[in-house]
């Protein structure tokens, strides 16, 4: 009977960490198109916008967002190991992680939405210099 419990509880924690996993995953993907639209926001901002401030902010931005992909790389990592060979049952701390992960995650999405808004503005303010 015991065994059983056990088998349980591992299918449980196993199913846990890979919805951790599967959601970690999309995120990584949309980080990475966020790293290739701010490699086109900057070309965009060098041949029209010419603008320091948005120049050093998507800088900014780049730098934040190869952080946020190594750490949650690192966090990734973490969890296939712990799916693979952990013992820790999937309890609220594990769960709590998770979510500061997701809101780091969340926060940095948004900021540079925020952002891209902002550069689009400027772009619509642009006018085309006749020859």
């Amino acid at each position: 009977m015991e065994i059983e419990f056990t088998h349980k509880s591992d299918a449980h924690r196993r199913l846990c960490i890979q919805k951790d996993l599967n959601e970690l995953s999309h995120w990584i993907d949309t980080l990475s198109e966020v790293n290739n639209e701010i490699e086109h926001l900057k070309v965009i901002e060098k041949q029209l916008l010419k603008n320091n401030n948005i120049e050093t902010n998507l800088l900014g931005f780049r730098r934040k967002n190869t952080l946020v992909i190594g750490m949650l790389c690192k966090y990734e990592q973490e969890l296939k190991t712990e799916f693979d060979y952990g013992k820790k049952g999937y309890d609220h701390v594990r769960a709590k992680e998770h979510e500061k992960k997701r809101n780091m995650y969340s926060t940095f999405v948004t900021e540079f939405n925020e952002f891209r808004s902002k550069v689009y503005t400027a772009l619509t303010k642009f006018r085309r210099t006749s020859l």
